[in-house]
């Protein structure tokens, strides 16, 4: 069966159609085709690049491959059909090419250190066994690997780098000798400046970064993923850990209370920056648009770079294609022109994965 889509495509902004054969889009009338939107405007289908459909609501692996699907739909009916799983306690190969889910890119297991990460998410080693670790978790994902920069360290009653700095520069080196990027998970100033020195791929949430680490940010094109929705969370942790480590719960909130400007920087100084939300655990899936508003609401991004960021920019950094002859035939439409109002992307009115219309 083929399909045809009439619309305003973003981001070339020229009304035009598109016929989608099998998963595959063309600009060649197809005769016969039935006609599912006529008029709207349409995007190549939306990202989430930070995202863990192998994490369940409240921090425990899933149990099933049918439970990781589930969550993944979740996401999909909200227009997200491509995916990046940031680290996933629970493997999942089998879903890679599952016609019914957003397309993959996957981590394997976060790369912690002993007994300072979530219980049960991350593969917990010494520093004398990150390298290898890393290897292996190369093998398990199909592009990435995850490693966890910092976490509290109650010794010292604050956030700490995962290991020293030698260690976590020789992790993004075995990352890049096994032939995947490396996204680091990091809140503090000195991890992040640690990881960012050492190539790192991608920062994730990047509380801790400074002036000078968003410009040579920009200058090696590291990627930022901020995921602000997690970042609102911090004031919840905090009131958690007060008690015990007060120190650590006043650096929480002046992170998230400075967080906005400092999305902004990088936003003003070139950071590529894609759209991820942190789901499983403690964010519920399919909020995608809540962190497209956040972006440009708190971090000043304009509507048209949230787009990009969350849409045919974030595909094309994940290695998905767009809406051109011969790509993917994943597409979103939307009634009303998301970049003069974004708040339509929380309501789109077609949505089509690999070329067959879900709604």
């Amino acid at each position: 069966m083929a399909w045809h889509v009439r619309g305003v495509v973003l981001p070339d902004d020229e009304e035009r159609d598109l016929w989608l054969v099998g998963d595959r889009v063309t600009f060649e009338p197809v005769a016969g085709a039935e006609t599912i939107a006529d008029g709207g405007w349409i995007l190549p289908g939306l990202v989430d690049a930070h995202c863990h459909i192998g994490i369940a609501r409240g921090g425990a692996p899933v149990g099933s491959l049918e439970q990781a699907r589930e969550l993944a739909i979740v996401d999909r009916d909200a227009g997200v059909l491509a995916i990046r799983d940031a680290g996933s306690p629970y493997p999942y190969p089998e879903l890679d090419d599952d016609p019914d889910l957003p397309r993959l890119a996957r981590a394997g297991r976060h790369i912690a250190p002993p007994r300072r990460y979530l219980r049960d998410i991350g593969v917990e080693v010494p520093a004398t066994e990150v390298a290898a670790t890393v290897a292996a978790q190369a093998r398990a994902g199909n592009g990435w690997v995850k490693l966890v920069g910092d976490w509290i360290d109650r010794g010292v009653g604050d956030l700490a780098p995962a290991w020293d700095a030698a260690t976590m520069t020789a992790a993004v080196e075995a990352a890049h000798r096994a032939g995947v990027r490396a996204a680091v998970h990091t809140f503090s100033e000195e991890a992040v400046a640690i990881m960012v020195r050492a190539g790192v791929d991608s920062v994730e949430h990047g509380t801790g970064l400074s002036l000078d680490l968003v410009d040579e940010m920009a200058r090696r094109g590291t990627a930022l993923v901020p995921t602000m929705i997690n970042i609102q969370t911090f004031g919840r942790i905090a009131d958690q850990a007060r008690e015990k480590f007060p120190g650590y719960a006043d650096h929480m909130l002046a992170l998230r209370d400075g967080f906005p400007d400092v999305v902004r920087a990088a936003y003003e100084a070139g950071v590529p920056i894609y759209v991820g939300t942190d789901a499983g655990g403690g964010i519920d899936h399919g909020l995608a648009a809540d962190e497209m508003l956040l972006l440009h609401e708190r971090a000043g991004m304009t509507p048209p770079d949230v787009l990009a960021a969350a849409s045919w920019g974030g595909r094309a950094w994940l290695g998905f294609g767009g809406l051109t002859e011969g790509g993917p035939a994943d597409l979103v439409v939307y009634p009303e022109d998301p970049r003069r109002d974004l708040r339509v992307v929380r309501a789109p009115s077609r949505v089509v994965l690999r070329g067959r219309p879900l709604r």
